[in-house]
C-alpha cells in the first residue's frame, strides 16, 4: 500500500493495518490508559504503516484532549548575553568574554526591548541568556523588576533552570528563595529548557559542567511549587534514541502527575551544523523526518492526559514540517519569537520571526481554528484576526525588529 493510500484511511482502519503489538499499544492509548516507558520506547521505534497509525492515533487523542485549536503566543525573545563559561558542546551560541562577538546587554537595553515588544502587540517576553559571571547573581532580579517597572502588563517568561542553579549557587542562597524572590519581583513562569535528556549518560556527552538530571527535576519541581509554572522540553537528535526518549517522557509525565505545574511540551530537535559536538564526530546530523514525527506523536500519546498542550518548534522544524506535526497530535503553534538567537547560532535556518498572520494563514490551511493565547493558555482571540483569506496580499510584512 502506498503513501498516499495509507494516508487516506481512517485511524481504525490504520490500526488494522499496524503490528499486532503496536496495535495493542495504540489501543490502550485510546481506552485513555497511560502507556508504560517500554510501550513508549516500541512507539519509537516503529516504521514504515506502523507511524501512519501512531499519528493517527496521536491525532485522535489531540482531537478528544484540546478540540481543533491551534494556538499560538505573540513574544519576543531577549537572550541578554551571549557570554557563557559552561561550554556545552551541542551550544554555538554561548562564547567566552574575550571573543570578539561576545555581548551583554545594559538593563535599560532590555528594558527597552521588552517595551517595543508590548508595542509590537507581544503578551510575553521570553528571556534567557548565558551564565555570565561578571553580570553578577542578582542580574535575574534586576532585569525582572526593571521590566515589571516598565511594562507591568507583560508577561515574563524566563530563566532556565540553569540559570536559577547558577543564581542560587553564585549568591549562596537556597534555590527555592531565589525562585521566591523571582517571583515576587513579577516573574510569571520558567521555561524547561536545559532538560536536553534527562538520562545521566547521555548528559554526559553532551556536556559536563551543566546541571545534573537531578537538579534539574529539583529546581522545576521547585518552582512549580512556589508557583512559578513552567514549560517541559526535550532536545533529540543528536548521540540519543528511543529509549532516552521514552525514559524523558516518562520522567516528565511523574512530575506533571505530583505537580500539574507543566504549561506544555516542545520537543526541540537537535540544531547541528555550528556545534563542536557535530564537528568532532560524535553526534548525527539531527533527527530525521520520522523521527520528528512519532516525537510529536509519542509526546501526545504518552503525555496528552496530564499536559494536554504539545507545542511545534518552528525554528527548529521549519514551518512546512511544523505544520505537517500540527496533525500528528501537537496543537500549538509557539511563539513568534522576535530576535531568536540560540537556534540560529547553532545554524538553524528557518528564521527569527513569524508573523501572526502567516500563522493564521497555515492553521486555516489545515482546516483548523486559530487561536491567539497568552502564555498560561487563556484564549485571547479565537479565530483569525490579522490574516484576510480573501486578500493574501493584505498579510503584514515582518517587522524590522532591533
Amino acid at each position: 500500500m502506498s503513501i498516499i493510500e495509507l494516508s487516506l484511511l481512517s485511524p481504525n482502519a490504520l490500526l488494522a493495518q499496524a503490528t499486532p503489538t503496536i496495535r495493542a499499544i495504540l489501543e490502550r492509548a485510546l481506552e485513555d490508559r497511560d502507556i508504560t516507558e517500554a510501550e513508549g520506547e516500541t512507539l519509537f521505534r516503529a516504521q514504515g504503516r506502523d507511524v501512519f497509525a501512531i499519528t493517527a492515533v496521536a491525532d485522535a487523542l489531540r482531537r478528544r484532549q484540546v478540540g481543533e485549536l491551534i494556538t499560538y503566543v505573540q513574544t519576543r525573545n531577549i537572550n541578554f548575553t551571549n557570554v557563557c563559561y559552561t561550554g556545552c558542546r551541542f551550544c554555538a551560541f554561548g562564547l567566552p568574554r574575550q571573543h570578539p562577538e561576545a555581548y551583554a546587554m545594559t538593563v535599560e537595553e532590555v528594558v527597552q526591548q521588552a517595551e517595543e515588544a508590548r508595542s509590537w502587540g507581544c503578551t510575553e517576553v521570553c528571556m534567557q541568556g548565558g551564565l555570565n559571571p561578571m553580570l553578577g547573581g542578582d542580574i535575574y532580579v534586576r532585569l525582572v523588576r526593571a521590566i515589571k517597572a516598565a511594562v507591568p502588563e507583560i508577561h515574563i517568561h524566563a530563566f532556565s533552570p540553569f540559570e536559577i542553579q547558577y543564581a542560587s549557587q553564585i549568591q549562596r542562597r537556597p534555590v527555592r528563595e531565589v525562585l521566591l524572590e523571582l517571583k515576587e519581583a513579577g516573574l510569571g513562569s520558567i521555561p524547561g529548557t536545559a532538560a536536553e535528556i534527562l538520562v545521566p549518560d547521555v548528559r554526559q556527552i553532551l556536556t559536563k559542567n551543566k546541571l545534573s538530571a537531578d537538579a534539574w527535576i529539583e529546581i522545576i519541581t521547585t518552582a512549580h511549587e512556589v508557583g512559578l509554572p513552567s514549560t517541559a522540553t526535550i532536545m533529540y537528535g543528536h548521540v540519543d534514541g528511543p529509549q532516552h526518549w521514552a525514559a524523558h517522557l516518562a520522567i516528565l509525565r511523574d512530575i506533571q502527575r505530583e505537580t500539574g505545574g507543566f504549561t506544555e511540551f516542545v520537543p526541540l530537535g537537535f540544531i547541528y551544523q555550528h556545534t563542536r559536538l557535530y564537528a568532532s564526530g560524535q553526534a548525527r546530523p539531527g533527527p530525521t523526518g520520522r523521527e520528528s514525527m512519532l516525537m510529536h506523536a509519542v509526546a501526545r500519546i504518552m503525555l496528552g492526559r496530564w499536559i494536554p498542550n504539545i507545542q511545534v518548534s518552528w525554528v527548529k522544524l521549519g514551518l512546512p514540517m511544523a505544520q505537517m506535526l500540527l496533525e500528528a497530535g501537537a496543537n500549538d503553534f509557539g511563539g513568534t519569537l522576535h530576535n531568536e538567537s540560540i537556534s540560529r547560532m547553532a545554524g538553524a535556518d528557518a528564521g527569527e520571526y513569524v508573523a501572526p498572520a502567516e500563522f493564521e494563514r497555515l492553521i486555516l490551511d489545515l482546516g483548523r481554528i486559530p487561536a491567539e493565547r497568552d502564555t498560561l493558555y487563556r484564549i485571547i482571540h479565537e479565530g483569525a484576526r490579522y490574516y484576510d483569506p480573501s486578500s493574501p496580499a493584505t498579510m503584514p510584512a515582518p517587522l524590522q525588529a532591533s
